[in-house]
């Protein structure tokens, strides 16, 4: 049983450090919702860890993400409310033991690793950074069918922290001396080091964020598609998590790709105009595809085909235009 301590603890913070998140997490049925704030708040306390790190010796952080992997196992006594109550919840909820130990190395990593060569490395640090978050979220949200919901899940949340990277390249750099845009990216678009360090936007700069904003999206597309195998009460709020971390590159576009100067940020009336908007057309069609092409900031195609997956931007359309036809008719019966 997850302690009430342990909540309260999750849910203050995130309330201090993911005010997006924690909107959207607010929409969440309560079965879902508390378990939502212990994940978060384990997710957080491992990531400040490495994030939070300045003066503090490799050696050391490893060694606190390997008392934190421990005690997240119930391996180890702990008199943490937050690691305590994650354990819980990981036995209440069948949680892998895979998916935890992915993450935390993915926090190790961080300990050393500052530079990516190649999408697909990055993406391997991805798949304990941003996957296996939402394999654990799937896993508390418990749908009917979890093989059909992961590999949706898994992708939406490296798009949300694609769009995180992307609208805080200066941040990582200032912060924490980390680059997380692809090396292959820069030097495909002749974008060096320091002129990220100089906080140069460049012509080149804007080339090379618009090639990963479209491959994030890309993700999204992806990502969004499977929100229909979630369960009923869980749709609408990732719905509208997916629209709120999107709308980072509205402001990126917006601001001409300038992340550089100062970090891009979402006003709380932007937030709340983006939920209401989700909910009005949530209202007349419950497809997720649907709402979030319509509100989002993320075209429906991009290019012939979508970046790196080889595939057909349109495969879909032809369903969700069905789905519409079937709800309007449904509505008119």
């Amino acid at each position: 049983m997850v302690s009430d301590d342990g909540v309260a603890r999750g849910k203050e913070i995130q309330r201090r450090t993911g005010k997006t998140f924690h909107l959207a997490t607010r929409l969440l049925p309560e079965r879902v919702r508390e378990s939502t704030y212990v994940l978060y708040a384990f997710f957080r306390v491992a990531d400040e860890v490495v994030d939070d790190a300045e003066g503090v010796p490799p050696a050391e952080q490893r060694a606190e993400l390997e008392r934190l992997r421990a005690a997240a196992l119930g391996e180890e006594p702990t008199d943490d409310p937050v690691l305590d109550a994650f354990a819980d919840l990981r036995e209440t909820h069948d949680i892998p033991d895979s998916d935890v130990n992915t993450f935390v190395d993915a926090m190790l990593t961080d300990v050393t690793k500052s530079r990516y060569e190649t999408f697909e490395e990055l993406r391997a640090y991805m798949d304990g950074s941003a996957a296996a978050v939402g394999r654990m979220m799937t896993a508390v949200m418990d749908p009917d069918d979890p093989e059909r919901a992961l590999p949706h899940a898994t992708a939406l949340g490296e798009a949300f922290q694609l769009s995180n990277f992307l609208r805080d390249v200066r941040e990582d750099i200032v912060e924490r001396d980390r680059i997380y845009l692809p090396q292959e990216t820069l030097d495909e678009y002749g974008v060096s080091e320091s002129d990220l360090r100089n906080f140069e936007v460049t012509d080149e700069f804007r080339e090379a964020m618009e090639r990963e904003l479209r491959r994030t999206e890309a993700l999204y597309r992806e990502g969004v598609a499977g929100i229909e195998y979630l369960p009923d009460d869980c749709q609408f709020p990732v719905l509208v998590a997916a629209v709120l971390y999107a709308d980072h590159h509205r402001l990126i576009r917006g601001r001409n790709y300038d992340v550089l100067s100062e970090t891009p940020s979402i006003g709380t009336a932007r937030k709340l105009a983006l939920v209401a908007r989700t909910r009005w057309h949530w209202l007349w069609n419950h497809d997720p595809e649907t709402v979030f092409m319509r509100v989002s900031c993320v075209p429906e195609m991009s290019g012939d085909l979508d970046p790196d997956r080889g595939r057909d931007p349109s495969r879909g359309v032809g369903r969700r235009l069905l789905r519409g036809a079937v709800e309007g008719l449904r509505r008119l019966t």
